[in-house]
């Protein structure tokens, strides 16, 4: 059986990019026959020669790729909260059907609607590959938003991102007043500021 190289830079491969780079499928099964890579699901590939720093959040990437870090998992990345989440919140849009997760790290899906799914996305790096995330203001409008169902301290996420330097009340507003918990951030930022 033939030993293929492949990048070390990289943890993560859909089959699309294997194609691209020159792997047949029969290559990419002798690959994972060797241990080179792991099968995660459907089309998605693990690399066990990866050499780099390590994140939970690639394996959302992995089994989720339209999804978006969001709320206590994107507040554990910003430091807003001193509690590590159980699993990996990630939002989807309402209809997306999703029916592989693995079994460690738990992913958490989080249903958004369109306007709320779209709003504030942006990205980071993580294990060389880019991750949707949101945003620090929408992770802290989002928590507002959802403190009913979230069963946290959400005074403690706002406290700790009043403090921050770079903070961007008017944005926070915005968004608030976008996602419909205005009222809610008025009260909490009355009582904070």
């Amino acid at each position: 059986m033939d030993t293929y190289a492949i990048s070390s830079d990289k943890k993560i491969f859909f089959m699309s990019e294997l194609n691209k780079l020159g792997y047949s499928a029969y290559m990419v099964r002798n690959m994972v026959a060797r241990g080179q890579l792991v099968k995660l699901h459907n089309s998605t590939y693990e690399n066990t020669g990866y050499e780099g720093e390590n994140s939970d959040f690639i394996y959302a990437y992995a089994y989720v790729p339209d999804g978006v870090i969001c709320l206590l998992s994107a507040a554990a990345y910003y430091g807003l909260c001193m509690k590590k989440p159980e699993s990996i919140d990630v939002a989807v849009e309402q209809k997306k059907n999703i029916s592989t997760l693995p079994i460690r790290p738990r992913i958490k899906l989080r249903y958004f609607e369109e306007a709320r799914l779209e709003t504030g996305v942006t990205q980071i790096e993580v294990c060389n590959q880019r991750v949707k995330i949101y945003d620090i203001e929408k992770t802290v409008a989002d928590i507002i938003g959802y403190r009913n169902r979230l069963g946290i301290e959400e005074t403690e996420v706002l406290a700790n991102y009043l403090k921050r330097p770079d903070k961007d009340i008017n944005k926070l507003c915005r968004y608030a007043k976008k996602l419909r918990c205005m009222r809610a951030m008025d009260g909490y930022l009355d009582r904070l500021l």
